[in-house]
Parts: structure tokens; sequence; C-alpha cells
């Protein structure tokens, strides 16, 4: 029987997916990707080396509560979901490498029915939202920014809080499994997670 071909890697903003997505893909030797290169929906609210936030963005942000945020994201993963299924479906199935795929729109009652092939396996990544709190904020330079900027932050984290709960109830809902991350280097959480996804550990 073939063995796994498909590693997903879900989980809220800042849980560490990307960095555990390339080891895993390393110690596999499989291609690494993430549904962020898909299509982008409005991302992090502040400045980063790599990121300057287009005016829409901080729009996004200033005028939703963190309801609408939610349906927000919820939405777009729906529309992108059919991109994310042909991957898989391609990657499980063909003769290219395998893939380890992450990202925050791999949705549990959207995952359940791809792990019903033993090539495909899933894990999420949580983490304590005081570590999200503090992990969001030293990325975004909190303590130095002006009080407009820092609502904004506080935004993004309130919706990453409340996307982590549902998430978190959505994959022990469905028996999927998660990996907590507090305080385990990446070695170990490299190592949970292919645990938890039931491929050799090397």
């Amino acid at each position: 029987m073939q063995g796994v071909r498909v590693v997903l890697i879900g989980g809220t903003s800042h849980t560490g997916k990307s960095t555990v997505a390339r080891a895993v893909a390393e110690r596999l030797g499989f291609d690494c990707r993430s549904t962020d290169k898909l299509a982008r929906h409005p991302g992090r609210p502040w400045r980063t080396a790599e990121w300057e936030p287009p005016p829409h963005v901080a729009e996004h942000y200033a005028t939703f509560d963190v309801d609408e945020l939610i349906r927000s994201v919820l939405d777009h993963y729906a529309r992108l979901w059919p991109r994310i299924e042909e991957l898989v479906a391609d990657r499980a199935t063909g003769d290219a490498p395998g893939l380890v795929l992450e990202g925050s729109a791999l949705w549990p009652a959207r995952v359940a029915g791809l792990t019903a092939d033993p090539c495909t396996r899933a894990v999420w990544l949580t983490a304590d939202e005081a570590v999200l709190r503090e992990r969001m904020r030293a990325s975004a330079g909190y303590d130095e920014l002006p009080d407009p900027e820092r609502y904004l932050v506080d935004k993004f984290l309130a919706r990453a809080g409340r996307f982590q709960s549902l998430m978190v109830e959505a994959v022990d809902a469905y028996g999927l499994a998660r990996v907590g991350t507090d305080g385990r280097s990446v070695r170990e959480l490299t190592d949970g997670v292919m645990t938890a996804a039931g491929v050799a550990v090397r």
C-alpha cells in the first residue's frame, strides 16, 4: 500500500506552521507550500521586512468587528478550498514528490474528507493565547506603535484567538489530530507532528 504522500498542517496565525512545515518537509524529502500563496486574504495589519500592508487592510480591521472578521476569513477559505483540494489530490496520487501544505485555510470540516485517503494526513498546531499575543506583539513592534495601529494589531489578535477556539472545537469534533506548540523546540514539534500524522520519525 502506498504510504503518506501529503501532510497538512493547520492552525491560526503565529503558531509556527511555516517553520514546522519546512522541517517536516525536509525530513520527508517532500515539497513544502503554503495556502497563503494560493490567494491572499487581508493579512497582518502591521509592517514587517517583507510586508507593507496596503490601505484596504487597515480599513478591513478597523471597520469589522471580530465576528465579521471571522466570517470574512472563513468565506475566503471556502472560496479557496477547490484549489486546495485539487492540489492535494494531485500530490496524493501523482508521481511528483510528496507535499507538506500548511495554512489557516485548512479548515477541519473540509480536511476531514481528505483524510479518508490513507495517503493524506492532517495535524493542527495550537498555542496558548498569551503566547500568541506575545508573538504577534513582538512581530508588530507593538510597544512602539501609535494607538491607532495598536488597535489594528489587537483586532487581528482577537480574530486569531477566536479562530483558534472555533478550529479546536472542529478538530475535536471530527476526531482529528492537534499538537500544542507551547515550550517545545522545532525538533520536538516536528517529531510531534510526524507522530500525530502517522509517518515515521527520522
